[in-house]
């Protein structure tokens, strides 16, 4: 199929055009620059193809959405909308170099940093539906990385409002990442099936592929629609993800929505389990609670609608579970223990499971050898006692390479004079202490 070019760029007062960031069915996105204040912003443009009052109507609809639920620090921030001189709605929005999909596909994330991106977009969902908003399209390449390396939600363009979605609208599907019911037809959106596309997000970050993805197969909607349909997900192939993490993702992406977890807060709880198991630092979870709403429970038996904004599943702590593990904002942002605001009184919880104690120390790369030849330079060690299910993390200038069994690691050191390089063992998903670091110098190459 033949991409189609970009359309012009509109004439926005008090904003530069810098370049083309993308194209979609609906709409372009490009780069501009503000000039007071003077910074970056992505501007999403409606074609004018394509506009008519539905589509004007679910702009708004997202601008509204967005700007509503921008505050959370996981949802990508929306500064302003309107409408271009020549009729084109547009959404000036926060502006992100890179989307989680241009990552995950050339290198599938560790486990730590692929649980605490689950763990913060999940709270982004989790308090779109408290304020009774279904996504509808989560998936990698909505996963965008801000200046800071945040990970934040976006593109609601399809998003429902208080649970009420039309049946007739046609939506686009992201095939790989939407749950069996929604490919059947049966349901265009629930908060099951988006912790299915939740999990499934999860599992491609840890696998560089989505979850039913045959590498070197047919991966043609129809074929990806007929193993989703009919099989659970395979087993994510390395060695240190763990069993429970698996056991998380698989029931999550069970085929019947009530073999799920009952919401998304729910999956978020699991992941946090499993990085209490890894000794893992603790990820917040960072979702709105009102206090009235904490005694009102939805009926576990309905969980394919949403209730109105404020309603929302109150879930008591259970044995192995963090009581109250809902975690907000830093203190600066909030007064103790409440806030209040437009007249309404947010409670706040903040807990966190202590680690657990290693259950086998993690062994360590005592000395670090380093040779340099031209431009390349060979960073070497001794096996420390590690097992077949360990693997080495090689961290250079700061920067962590993906896991080796190799006892070296060869690097082009370019126009570097000094490259330096620490080695540590992970296993299971938990990192032990770095070795020594080990400096050497690149002499430069020879004039011509």
């Amino acid at each position: 199929m033949t991409r189609r070019l970009p359309s012009t760029p509109p004439t926005i007062p008090g904003f530069a055009f810098v370049r083309v960031l993308g194209t979609g069915g609906f709409a372009d996105v490009f780069l501009y620059e503000q000039q007071m204040p003077r910074r970056p912003v992505a501007v999403k443009v409606l074609l004018a193809e394509v506009v008519d009052e539905q589509l004007r109507r679910r702009f708004r609809a997202e601008a509204n959405l967005m700007a509503r639920l921008s505050s959370h620090p996981a949802v990508l921030t929306v500064y302003a909308a309107s409408v271009a001189a020549d009729g084109r709605p547009y959404l000036v929005m926060e502006y992100c170099s890179s989307a989680m999909a241009q990552r995950y596909r050339a290198e599938p994330l560790p486990v730590a940093e692929a649980l605490e991106v689950g763990i913060r977009i999940g709270s982004a969902i989790e308090s779109a539906h408290r304020e009774g908003v279904l996504h509808r399209d989560i998936k990698p390449s909505n996963i965008l990385m801000t200046a800071f390396g945040h990970p934040v939600l976006s593109d609601f363009g399809i998003a429902a409002s208080r649970g009420h979605v039309d049946d007739d609208e046609s939506i686009g599907l992201s095939v790989p990442w939407s749950a069996p019911e929604v490919l059947a037809d049966e349901d265009v959106g629930s908060v099951a099936s988006e912790v299915w596309s939740l999990g499934a997000t999860v599992y491609s970050l840890l696998a560089g592929r989505s979850p039913f993805e045959v590498p070197g197969g047919d991966n043609s909607a129809y074929e990806l629609i007929q193993r989703i349909s009919a099989a659970a997900p395979p087993a994510v192939d390395r060695p240190d993800v763990p069993a429970s993490l698996e056991a998380v993702l698989r029931r999550s992406m069970s085929r019947k929505p009530a073999d799920r977890q009952g919401g998304v807060e729910e999956l978020l709880r699991d992941l946090q389990d499993v990085e209490a198991e890894l000794d893992l630092p603790q990820t917040p979870i960072e979702a709105r609670m009102d206090d009235w709403a904490q005694a009102t429970a939805i009926d576990p038996d309905d969980r394919t609608v949403l209730k109105s904004p404020g309603e929302q599943v109150a879930t008591p702590p259970t044995a192995g579970r963090r009581a109250g593990a809902l975690l907000r904002r830093p203190a600066t942002w909030w007064t103790a223990g409440a806030l209040v605001a437009a007249g309404a009184v947010v409670a706040v919880t903040a807990v966190q499971l202590a680690p657990r104690p290693a259950e086998t120390e993690i062994p360590r790369v005592s000395d670090v050898s380093a040779s340099v030849e031209g431009t390349t330079v060979l960073f070497s060690w001794d096996d420390p006692g590690v097992t077949d299910d360990d693997a080495y993390v090689v961290t250079v200038d700061g920067r962590p390479s993906s896991m080796q069994v190799d006892t070296e690691y060869r690097l082009d050191a370019g126009e570097q004079s000094v490259v330096c390089a620490t080695v540590t063992v992970t296993r299971a998903g938990r990192v032990g202490d770095p070795s020594a670091e080990r400096c050497v110098e690149v002499p430069p190459e020879p004039n011509p």
